[in-house]
């Protein structure tokens, strides 16, 4: 996936998060940011790693996520607790998984279309 095309994916979800906490209460702006902390992992992966399949991005979104929630469990220092959080809370490994999920089919989806484009373009030319 190109680098552009990548930052431009992260600064959407950062836009959707902001946006979700803007127009909802309750529970829907913090599971859906729960699921959109996970995409902006897998933007930064992918962006890092642009060659990074989509199991394999989902697989380190997913599992970073993870282990983070998990840290909550002990203690976390001031300074970090606004970006990793503090309070462990289960139903958010679901989130997480559901935001890496959500990335890694349409991360698959957007390469099988380029493979497809690809291989009409060699079918024509």
């Amino acid at each position: 996936m190109p680098r552009t095309l990548t930052a431009l994916t992260a600064v959407v979800i950062v836009v959707c998060g902001l946006g979700v906490r803007a127009l909802w209460d309750g529970p829907v702006p913090k599971y859906a940011g729960d699921a959109l902390y996970t995409a902006m992992i897998y933007a930064v992966a992918v962006f890092a790693l642009p060659r990074l399949r989509p199991r394999a991005a989902a697989a380190v979104s997913c599992g970073l996520s993870w282990i983070i929630e998990f840290a909550q469990l002990g203690t976390i220092p001031e300074v970090l607790r606004p970006v990793l959080g503090s309070t462990f809370n289960p139903p958010d490994l679901l989130w997480y998984a559901v935001g890496a999920v959500a990335c890694l089919a349409a991360h698959a989806a957007w390469l099988s279309s380029r493979h497809r484009l690809r291989a009409e373009d060699a079918e024509q030319g």
